[in-house]
């Protein structure tokens, strides 16, 4: 199994950013493929200026067409995703995500930002034509401490990003299962 993770902080290190790579290195212990990217794999100008063939872009989408499902972290700010990460997902091909499992994680300073995952990440996972996209993993900023060393999560929130590791595995499972003819 091939997972690509996605990191969508303009920032680095970060909350966001500390999460996907907790799920790289558990989802890795499991047998996983993981191919981390980030924001800063791409030239901004190339962002900005909706460079399509850019190499990174290039090499995104490769990758991509090859995994099995996408990891997706990001900040909210202002009650919605990254705007850098947005600019990214705007040059992504109609159907990058055809196929894939996605998981959508997010951290914010309040709860109050909760459900921009919903109302505002999944729309964009789901446009690009994910086949599935599972419930999303929000932390606020107390959540995640230490993340610029070795990340510390709450109890909580690490039995919540556990579980939805598990949720992600098993469907990236039933991707690789044989399908059952009826007798």
């Amino acid at each position: 199994m091939r997972v690509i993770t996605l990191a969508g902080s303009p920032r680095y290190p970060s909350r966001s950013t500390a999460l996907l790579t907790l799920c790289q290195h558990r989802l890795e212990q499991r047998g996983v493929e993981v191919i981390p990217w980030n924001l800063h794999n791409f030239h901004p100008e190339d962002l900005i200026c909706a460079r399509f063939d850019s190499p990174a872009l290039l090499a995104l989408n490769e990758d991509l067409e090859k995994a099995d499902g996408v990891i997706v972290a990001t900040p909210i700010y202002k009650a919605s995703f990254s705007g850098a990460l947005k600019t990214l997902l705007d040059l992504l091909p109609e159907r990058a995500l055809e196929h894939k499992v996605v998981l959508p994680l997010a951290t914010g300073g309040t709860i109050a930002h909760m459900l921009s995952v919903d109302y505002a990440l999944k729309p964009v996972l789901n446009a690009l034509k994910a086949q599935e996209v599972l419930h999303g993993v929000f932390a606020d900023d107390s959540q995640v401490t230490h993340y610029d060393r070795q990340p510390v999560l709450s109890p909580v929130l690490d039995a919540r990003l556990n579980e939805s590791l598990d949720t992600f595995w098993q469907a990236l499972a039933r991707r690789h299962q044989p399908l059952a003819l009826a007798v």
